[in-house]
């Protein structure tokens, strides 16, 4: 008897361990490239886990730059599945060397015609728009007697030398944006000769698109050019921030997300995109960003233009990709001696 149950247990045991090998078997992992803020990308992720428990996601965070510099370098390897929440424009250099794949998410058809690519089956999907801002620490305002800017133009002003803190447009996609805007809006010869001038008032040029706002509120800088989200957050911590919207209207920029063309394509892939533009998905990202691809009904969030779409400027994403390596260099070669040691 004992030895028929010693048998019956051994028996069990490999019939559990059966069952655990062909569970882990099912689940699946994804690399997923992302540019969104740390503190975003877990709140973001939960409405995902619940649905998807059997789907690893590999997160690999980092500022627009790098993702961008990761994906062209990978090239004819590809380590990522999908790229969520990065510049549009950065996807559409990644997709002029042929390194996206088509695919149209489950409720496409609910995203505003202007927040995706125009084919039938999209390279890429926005799912919000983020926006130059300038976040300004009241307090050292007032105690170096200094104005609030309201304008670019404003920044040039001679009482802000050395005090205004900007992303690289060559590792950030909030520099990018705003050095873009500059561009579309001025004309690129005129566009060329403000910064040059802006350079003059500028301390530090930042790696990420967050650390200027992050800085003025440490009081380091009362200036920071940055996206109009992280300054608002920060003064809802109680940071003696104001965000500034320019006058001019803001540059911006979509966080897309698309599909990497590899050969083969995960399923859980298509899934993950799905999701990335669900309702559940959508509501998340209306608590950070005044505009998503598809409306939602929560009020913009206080802090913003009243009507944000109002304060974006004519903004052409294949202009800006097409001309990206271009202005960058450019850039580069004659302002990066200000710019922050690598992180």
């Amino acid at each position: 008897m004992k030895k028929w149950m010693l048998i019956s247990a051994t028996l069990l045991l490999i019939f559990v361990a059966a069952c655990s090998d062909g569970n882990a078997e099912q689940k699946e992992e994804i690399t997923v490239y992302t540019a969104l803020e740390d503190d975003m990308i877990e709140t973001y992720l939960t409405s995902f886990h619940d649905q998807y428990p059997d789907i690893d996601v590999n997160i690999v965070r980092d500022s627009t730059g790098v993702i961008t510099s990761k994906l062209l370098a990978e090239k004819d390897a590809p380590v990522a599945d999908v790229v969520w929440g990065t510049a549009a424009t950065s996807l559409l250099v990644a997709d002029q060397q042929g390194m996206l794949e088509g695919y149209a998410p489950e409720g496409i058809d609910r995203v505003a015609a202007p927040y995706k690519d125009s084919k039938e089956e999209p390279h890429w999907v926005g799912i919000n728009a983020w926006m130059t801002g300038f976040a300004v620490n009241t307090v050292e305002m007032e105690d170096m007697g200094l104005d609030i800017p309201q304008s670019y133009e404003d920044l040039l002003d001679p009482q802000y030398k050395d005090l205004i803190v900007m992303p690289n447009p060559a590792s950030s996609g909030t520099g990018f944006l705003t050095v873009s805007a500059f561009m579309q809006q001025m004309g690129e010869e005129e566009a060329w000769d403000y910064m040059d001038k802006l350079h003059e008032n500028i301390g530090m040029y930042t790696h990420s698109g967050s650390k200027p706002a992050k800085l003025a509120g440490q009081g380091e800088y009362p200036i920071g050019i940055s996206f109009g989200y992280r300054g608002i957050t920060q003064a809802e911590k109680g940071e003696p921030i104001k965000t500034i919207f320019p006058e001019e209207g803001s540059g911006w920029d979509l966080e897309a997300n698309a599909l990497v063309k590899k050969e083969e394509i995960k399923p859980a892939a298509k899934t993950f995109l799905d999701w990335a533009i669900s309702d559940e998905a959508m509501k998340e990202y209306s608590e950070n960003f005044a505009i998503t691809s598809v409306p939602t009904d929560k009020p913009v969030p206080e802090g913003f233009p009243e009507n944000p779409e109002e304060q974006l400027i004519e903004n052409d994403f294949n202009w800006a990709a097409e001309n990206h390596g271009t202005i960058l260099d450019q850039w580069t070669k004659k302002y990066d001696g200000k710019s922050a040691p690598e992180e």
